[in-house]
């Protein structure tokens, strides 16, 4: 614990600007005496109290609202913990501020430090920190539902029970390790040990083929917009987007570098990424943006194909899922109209079969991620443990007959990766990079 651990941390937890009501946080051992000081009293546990609030270096008033005071350990970050709920206006915040910032041993919180000592009290998680976050970050619906089951503890609960057979394997191999001459100690403990542990590393093998289906829910699924110059790219953009994203121009090459947009499709993230259009330049500058467009396509999950005629698609493109997408439908002059029952034709300028386009890749996101249902692993963090986890285990199961010893080294590393997950153990390398994502007042 650093000194810095004893301060009482207080925050905005509210959006900034102008508003109804803000809401200020506080946790730490000078809560009690805060509360005191401002509203004149310490109200009932955990329950809404009007007061007046007041500057304790002046006596002057500066609003009224509403207080609540948790005491520790049963609060958010297992501390002495409140909330002054006051009029968002930015005089009374500021206000609000330095009354509270003017008592000795109180600072003003780090990002996310209030999710930090409650991590660090006992109170969550690694993995239930890392579903708040993702809950504060998620933009749809099937987002806030995978972020909601980690906030939950989904998966320490699992990570515990698959700990639990662990140590029971574990305790049959340290006796035979600790007391090898002992009648009740029976031999053959690798063997059966095995049967207690085939279950789990079924489990992790279940869980690790579905690793992506989580991951691409978290990160959203990657559609990439591919194509000749002015195939009609950045006016498919901007219809899938319901505004004007990108510059659309009739002369070729326009669109130079990549243009990002996250939407919702169904409840499902999308990123779709507009690129330059593929052809042999001499300009320099379309040359990075051609490369660029290729790389994108690269990893992308899905590639839109845009052409006005059924060309080929270039072979550079190939090894994704790749739609032919064949524009300009309302140019298409009506001799040729023949020909619609091959690939998606549509008209980005009328908006002619859009929809269309819309439902099948809503229905591509949702086989992406699993139609919403997401297993346990979220973060590439989460896979690598369980991927460690399973291979001590299979190196258990492939040779039971092993030396002891050495199955027990095995069983201690799937344990320790295992206790990774939660934060049982040595995290303290990926901490800030967790907690730096944070709001200030979280």
């Amino acid at each position: 614990m650093t000194p810095m651990d004893n301060d009482t941390i207080f925050a905005i937890a509210s959006g900034a600007g102008r508003a109804a009501i803000a809401v200020l946080r506080l946790s730490g051992p000078a809560t009690r005496l805060i509360v005191q000081s401002i509203a004149g009293q310490l109200p009932e546990s955990r329950m809404a109290s009007l007061s007046i609030f007041c500057d304790p270096a002046t006596g002057e008033a500066i609003d009224k609202g509403l207080i609540i005071f948790f005491p520790g350990p049963k609060s958010f970050t297992g501390e002495d913990y409140a909330e002054f709920q006051c009029h968002g206006g930015r005089a009374v915040v500021g206000a609000m501020v330095k009354a509270i910032g003017g008592i000795a041993g109180t600072r003003p919180a780090e990002p996310g430090e209030f999710t930090r000592r409650a991590l660090t009290n006992g109170k969550m998680d690694l993995a239930e920190v890392e579903g708040l976050a993702d809950l504060i970050d998620a933009e749809t619906e099937w987002q806030r539902r995978a972020a909601l089951r980690q906030t939950e503890g989904v998966l320490g609960r699992q990570a515990a029970i698959w700990r639990s057979a662990l140590i029971e394997a574990a305790a049959l191999l340290e006796a035979e390790i600790d007391f090898p001459e002992e009648e009740d100690v029976p031999g053959a403990s690798g063997r059966r040990a095995g049967e207690i542990l085939a279950p789990v590393l079924a489990g992790l093998k279940s869980e690790l083929a579905a690793a992506i289906i989580g991951e691409r829910l978290r990160d959203g699924v990657t559609i990439v917009i591919a194509g000749p110059p002015n195939a009609g790219k950045s006016t498919l953009l901007n219809a899938l987007a319901r505004r004007d994203v990108a510059i659309v121009s009739p002369f070729a090459g326009t669109t130079r570098d990549i243009i990002t947009l996250h939407i919702d499709l169904g409840g499902c993230p999308v990123t779709l990424i507009d690129t330059a259009g593929l052809r042999e330049s001499s300009d320099v500058v379309e040359q990075i943006g051609v490369f660029r467009a290729r790389e994108k396509a690269k990893a992308a999950d899905l590639i839109l194909w845009l052409s006005e005629a059924s060309a080929p698609v270039p072979p550079g493109l190939q090894g994704s899922d790749v739609w032919p997408v064949f524009t300009k439908l309302d140019l298409l002059p009506p001799d040729e109209k023949s020909s619609l029952d091959q690939g998606v034709w549509i008209s980005a300028e009328t908006g002619k079969n859009i929809d269309v386009l819309i439902k099948r890749m809503e229905d591509f996101a949702r086989a992406a991620v699993g139609g919403g249902h997401a297993g346990l692993i979220a973060r590439e963090r989460h896979r690598k443990a369980f991927d460690s986890a399973a291979q001590a285990l299979e190196r258990v199961l492939a040779n039971p007959e092993a030396p002891t010893e050495l199955l027990a080294e095995d069983l201690r590393v799937a344990m320790f990766s295992l206790q990774r997950l939660t934060g049982a153990v040595d995290v303290e390398d990926i901490l800030g990079e967790i907690f730096s994502r944070f709001c200030i007042g979280k």
